[in-house]
């Protein structure tokens, strides 16, 4: 480091005694001391005050707005005040029920099911003399032949009415064999009020089923969805769906009453085992139709109702072929 030149002053009157050379330097005043953070602080306080002050009111400014903004430190609520609210909401926009939303959810693959066959009995009083005046000898003429050939055919009777449900969106229809047995002919309407034409594939005498083909469906035909019953329990809800005498489509609520029941037909030639029991109502007509889960999931085909008297309407208790054993009568893959 390079030293600084050290001066020594001579007296003008004359030589004297030399002045050491450290006394000069002590003469010489004292460095400034390098400024510390605080006094730095302070010289950049005062350059920026009037900006610094700024800063400082936007800041308050933003936080009196957040306050205002945020929570306003209300209590929490109390299970009471949580409950009124609740059934308040509930009581101006009620919730729709389980049964509602199953009926909706099912409701588009039920099928109403007629079988026709042909009455000799009903044979209108002009067709017989139509058919009387074909036996005398004299010759009829062409109009007289066809007239008498329509004559001879008598008219198609409705003979049962019962419901089906659609299991394969290809117009694949379950219902029960009691319903179609007999009949010449079988037609089937859909929800859009589509009627048509329905021809017999296969049946299950056993389980009193029948599977139906129909010749022609609606564009947006949808199946039911089938649920296995290996966790069906008594006490579980269920809905019965189809047209009672006729009368429908009709949804009535119960549950399920037991499990592996058996019942046999009034007539007693038929023995059907391993059934559902349900008190949903259920009365002529419902035959064929779903039994439905409250999740609108098919568990069964609904097929008899037990009456100790020879009335055939519901008394509280009716039976189920459990949807596995009409599956399988289908072709359908086991659940």
């Amino acid at each position: 480091m390079k030293k600084a030149p050290l001066y020594s002053r001579s007296r003008r009157p004359g030589p004297g005694p030399a002045v050491p050379a450290v006394a000069a330097t002590s003469a010489e005043p004292a460095a400034p001391a390098a400024p510390g953070r605080r006094q730095r602080a302070l010289q950049a306080w005062r350059r920026h005050e009037r900006r610094l002050w700024w800063l400082g009111l936007l800041l308050v400014l933003a936080l009196a707005w957040a306050w205002r903004a945020g929570p306003s430190g209300k209590p929490a609520l109390t299970i009471e005040q949580i409950d009124h609210l609740m059934r308040k909401s509930i009581a101006e926009k009620p919730l729709d029920s389980a049964a509602a939303r199953a009926y909706e959810k099912v409701i588009p693959s039920v099928v109403r099911v007629v079988g026709y066959a042909k009455d000799e009995d009903d044979t209108p009083d002009h067709a017989k003399a139509a058919r009387e005046s074909t036996e005398t000898p004299a010759r009829p003429e062409a109009g007289q032949r066809k007239e008498a050939a329509r004559a001879k055919e008598p008219e198609m009777k409705e003979r049962g009415v019962g419901t089906g449900v659609v299991i394969i969106d290809n117009g694949t229809i379950l219902t029960n064999l009691h319903v179609v047995l007999g009949a010449e002919q079988v037609k089937v309407t859909f929800m859009d009020g589509l009627e048509a034409e329905a021809r017999l594939v296969s049946v299950m005498p056993e389980h009193d089923l029948a599977v139906l083909q129909s010749r022609k469906i609606p564009d947006d035909l949808a199946a039911a969805t089938m649920r296995g019953t290996a966790d069906l329990r008594p006490g579980d809800r269920v809905m019965a769906v189809g047209f009672p005498f006729g009368v429908g489509p009709s949804a009535s609520e119960g549950v399920v009453s037991g499990l592996k029941r058996e019942f046999r037909s009034p007539e007693g030639d038929r023995l059907l085992t391993n059934l559902i029991q349900f008190d949903a109502a259920a009365n002529p007509g419902n035959s064929g139709g779903p039994l439905v889960t409250m999740e609108g999931e098919v568990v069964g085909i609904v097929t008899a109702i037990l009456n100790p008297t020879k009335q055939r309407v519901f008394v509280g208790i009716g039976f189920a072929v459990p949807i596995e054993n009409a599956a399988a009568g289908a072709g359908m893959p086991p659940f």
